[in-house]
């Protein structure tokens, strides 16, 4: 016995609504009935009510607001999830609906994990829904249906940025943790992981939590400011407080965070000077603009990221050992990939089937042979190596399964990781010297060769030896 649900799906947009229709049908398995416009949707509403209605907000005839507000006032309409999709300049109409009581509002172009992140939610909440629910026996004639749903069921959608599959022990215990620091704005919050685990997506849903929150979410990515323009940056500056500010001064990022979030990313690359002023505004919660002598109370939650290890960089002195532990209150450790690789094939799935609409390709799911191609691959680009791989394949190739020539390239990538890994095999078996060994030279030689591998970019030398930027800065100085 299998249930299915009943959706409504409106919209003017042929294209749009035919891509929303196929999707919810194919992958969910919902019985879809289409609508071009609010006033034949209400007519197919008043003759049978559905549960669940999907409609965009600018149309002909009725538009979606109007459409919500008439589907409220029917007798049957009470308990009606009620979805809108909406382009960016109707975003306020979509929070007004909201409080005007839909269910949710997706942005255009539709996503396809953050819709099944929705459909995900609505089966689990207590909405009398069941109405729309009927019972059927027999075969669908899709095998692949099944698959289609598992990978979505544990979906989570970040607004405004994306949406997680959560597939492990790892990331379950991380979403449950950062849902858990949402609920106390003064813990700070430290989220340790290479690069491309997540951690941003883990900030937003520490910041958002299980809600949309409206209230702002500040990135600043520590690694990409240069250090004189730190403080500037972070705290704000008065009018003429240095040669070439604005006679009006301006806030900084902290400012602009009020009563919201500001994620540091890279906190590890802030400058050791700086460092102690961080902590005083962690501490007080107020600070004073570049020369400016107006105390600014605070408001914020502080949530910091690093994809090295921040002990080191303490016992290095390049890190401030109060700042570490202030930091640490609220801390969550993202694995790699690798480390947990029940996750890689639910996970590919899901952005196969995302990709695969969002392009209108044919792609349903992945053959064994494919799937022990990704589940063996080491991926050191983590989740996002494994997505742009996936889009890769969508965009190159168009079949109903993902097959194994369809990841030819990956032998290539392979190949690149065991010479670097030979590299790095033969640097530990280097034959040591009977007399003294200069450590120091060694290290120096080893930097100049990987920041010539990179063309001198040392932000990407510093992640390649694992180091923060400041360190390879200050092992560098001097160097001609």
């Amino acid at each position: 016995m299998k249930r299915t649900l009943r959706v409504l799906v409106v919209d003017d947009d042929e294209a749009s609504r035919i891509a929303v229709t196929k999707f919810l049908s194919l992958a969910w398995g919902y019985d879809i009935t289409e609508c071009s416009n609010g006033e034949d949707a209400l007519k197919k509403f008043s003759e049978k009510p559905f549960p669940i209605i999907m409609s965009d907000i600018r149309m002909p005839k009725m538009d979606g607001m109007e459409l919500l507000r008439r589907i409220r006032s029917h007798p049957d309409g009470r308990n009606v999830a009620f979805i809108l999709m909406t382009g960016f300049a109707d975003k306020e109409s979509a929070i007004t609906a909201l409080r005007e009581g839909a269910y949710d509002y997706l942005e255009k172009p539709i996503d396809a994990m953050a819709l099944s992140a929705v459909m995900t939610r609505l089966e689990k909440d207590s909405l009398s829904i069941s109405e729309g629910i009927e019972n059927y026996s027999g075969d669908s004639g899709d095998k692949n249906i099944e698959t289609h749903e598992n990978s979505y069921k544990n979906c989570i959608a970040i607004p405004d940025f994306g949406t997680i599959g959560v597939f492990s022990k790892p990331m379950n215990e991380a979403v449950s943790l950062a849902l858990k620091f949402h609920d106390d704005r003064s813990v700070p919050v430290l989220i340790e992981g290479s690069t491309g685990t997540g951690k941003e997506v883990i900030a937003r849903l520490v910041h958002h939590g299980r809600e949309r929150n409206q209230s702002p979410f500040i990135p600043v990515n520590c690694s990409a400011i240069a250090p004189g323009l730190f403080e500037s940056e972070l705290f704000g500056y008065e009018g003429g407080a240095f040669t070439g500010s604005a006679k009006t001064g301006a806030a900084g990022k902290f400012e602009l965070a009020q009563e919201g979030t500001i994620f540091l990313d890279e906190i590890g690359d802030m400058p050791l000077d700086l460092q102690p002023k961080l902590l005083r505004v962690l501490e007080n919660r107020e600070l004073y603009r570049v020369g400016g002598s107006n105390k600014i109370k605070l408001n914020i939650r502080i949530v910091a990221a690093t994809n090295i290890n921040l002990k080191q960089l303490v016992s290095e002195g390049n890190f401030r050992n109060d700042l570490y532990h202030r930091l640490n209150l609220g801390r969550i450790v993202l694995t790699s990939l690798r480390e947990r690789k029940e996750e890689i094939l639910p996970l590919a799935r899901m952005f196969l089937l995302n990709f695969a609409q969002k392009k209108n390709k044919l792609f349903q799911s992945i053959s064994d042979e494919a799937g022990e191609i990704l589940t063996s691959y080491a991926w050191p680009g983590n989740i996002r190596e494994l997505e742009n791989v996936i889009e890769r394949v969508v965009l190159l190739y168009d079949n109903q399964y993902l097959q194994p020539e369809h990841l030819a390239f990956l032998s290539h990538e392979d190949k690149i990781h065991y010479e670097e890994s030979s590299q790095n095999t033969q640097m530990h078996n280097t034959n040591l010297p009977e007399g003294s060994f200069n450590l120091k030279s060694f290290e120096d030689e080893i930097i100049q060769k990987v920041l010539q591998k990179f063309d001198g970019n040392k932000s990407r030398a510093a992640e390649y030896l694992g180091i923060s930027r400041n360190t390879l800065i200050n092992r560098s100085k001097g160097w001609t």
